[in-house]
């Protein structure tokens, strides 16, 4: 992913709110987000270059995303696919804390990454990026999150007002779709003094300051939507773009979470 607005345990009823785009080459190829065969509890996009995902959700309730990390200092080929990383948590057993633990002493294999993994009452967020005393995990606050490449709630222009469009948006519940998919599909591009205000001065940093990018070579391939009620409930959809920006396929998914070993919920 490129950008996720979330909302995290604000609203007893509703611990987890997204909306996200994911952003890539248009020559990059894709399957869009279903249960896997060979992982039929997962629902999740696929990287058919490296066998990854972006983001995905459980019927046990385990979430993980992943956004690159803009880092013009590391440009060369990391060793291991960033795409893993969210699979890897999303199709095992350990918990949130212990898996982000263990990934510490090989963070440094894969190129810049912001990581969260959880479930809609317990999420942690993780980076790479963050300097040799910054990369340690740490469990959200309840809260509304913006997340693009750069460290977690960074204030970059469509990060801030995705955050808005979000906080506004839950005062006028109920929820759906369409009206999670407006918090991310702002095509303007943000103010250039604003952007040079903050270090990002290149034409470049214009043309990726938009929320939902478009360009001929690299753009926003999927938005999806997401929201998990407080009896587990899971509502998901996914758009999916050609490189003209128009709609090209639509996966929808509705399903209750099911608490590992008969527990209940919430997990």
């Amino acid at each position: 992913m490129c950008l996720l607005i979330f909302a995290h345990c604000t609203d007893p009823h509703l611990p987890l709110v997204l909306a996200a785009n994911r952003d890539e080459f248009h020559t990059r190829p894709t399957a869009a987000s279903r249960f896997w065969p060979d992982e039929p509890d997962l629902l999740a996009g696929r990287d058919l270059e490296q066998g990854g995902t972006w983001m995905g959700v459980t019927r046990s309730g385990r979430f993980a995303a992943i956004t690159n990390y803009r880092d013009p200092a590391r440009t060369a080929p990391a060793p291991r696919s960033r795409g893993e990383l969210p699979l890897a948590y999303l199709t095992g057993e350990m918990t949130p804390e212990d898996f982000l633990r263990a990934l510490q002493p090989d963070a440094g294999a894969y190129a810049g990454f912001n990581l969260l993994v959880g479930s809609a009452h317990s999420l942690w967020y993780f980076t790479n990026s963050a300097g040799p005393e910054g990369n340690t995990a740490r469990q959200l606050a309840p809260g509304i999150y913006g997340l693009s490449n750069a460290q977690l709630d960074t204030p970059w222009p469509k990060v801030e007002a995705g955050k808005q469009r979000l906080r506004d948006l839950l005062q006028r519940q109920p929820l759906s779709h369409d009206a999670l998919l407006s918090v991310v599909s702002d095509r303007g591009l943000a103010d250039a003094a604003t952007l040079q205000r903050q270090g990002m001065a290149s034409d470049m940093d214009r043309l990726l300051s938009a929320q939902f990018i478009t360009t001929a070579r690299y753009g926003t391939r999927s938005s999806t939507s997401l929201w998990i009620d407080g009896s587990g409930s899971v509502n998901w959809r996914e758009l999916s773009f050609d490189a003209q920006a128009e709609v090209i396929g639509q996966r929808q998914e509705s399903f209750r979470v099911r608490s590992p070993a008969g527990t209940g919920y919430p997990v």
